[in-house]
């Protein structure tokens, strides 16, 4: 059964580019950001594993690790890597997975028998530091995965984590959010002393905390 917003990701210990890997011990207290690719060597996803590896610092800056899957064999996975460095101008520099006997992919729900009964579908799971799952994608095989849209929602989540905010569509960090439901005008004097501007009583924003 896949993973559900809320679950606690398991686990694993699996072969990776960077030797065996245990998930737990690799990810410590980091946000995580697994993504997975139906087998090595395609074009969609050399694409996606280069501009990762562009993106890292973005990712870094966050607190967050990143990690691929693909369920070919570790020494197919430094044959890939070649290429992604040769056609997108960047190495990668960071563990990617060889799920070779779909241990990881049946943990995580990765395989969609309508879709494809042996390949991986590719999923995107975002984890909190209590390896919490707090945000599950999955894309089909033909568009390639926006990157930018999950730094933004990383934003989003550690933003709303520390502060009684949400973020409104297309927000993007800096911009005004809205004060909770569950927050009486009240606390709301209290906690965001500068004001806010209500356009109902359920949709007040206010310039972004922090």
């Amino acid at each position: 059964m896949a993973l559900q917003l809320g679950d606690i990701a398991p686990d694993f210990t699996q072969d990776s580019t960077e030797g065996s890997l245990n998930f737990y011990t690799w990810a410590g207290d980091s946000w995580v950001v697994l993504f997975s690719h139906p087998k090595d060597f395609t074009p969609v996803c050399t694409t996606e594993l280069g501009l990762v590896s562009k993106l890292k610092p973005e990712f870094e800056k966050r607190g967050v690790k990143v990690i691929g899957l693909s369920v070919d064999p570790a020494d197919s996975h430094q044959g890939w890597a070649k290429d992604i460095e040769e056609t997108q101008g960047a190495a990668l520099n960071f563990p990617l997975i060889a799920d070779h006997d779909r241990k990881v992919s049946d943990l995580y729900g990765m395989i969609h028998p309508n879709a494809s009964d042996t390949l991986t579908v590719r999923s995107v799971f975002v984890l909190d530091p209590q390896k919490k799952v707090r945000l599950t994608l999955t894309y089909p095989a033909s568009t390639g995965r926006n990157f930018d849209e999950l730094l933004r929602v990383i934003d989003s989540l550690q933003l709303t984590d520390k502060h009684k905010v949400a973020t409104p569509g297309n927000w993007k960090h800096g911009e005004d959010v809205i004060i909770v439901t569950s927050v009486t005008n009240e606390q709301a004097k209290e906690l965001f002393p500068a004001g806010w501007v209500e356009h109902k009583p359920y949709l007040r924003t206010v310039k972004q905390p922090g």
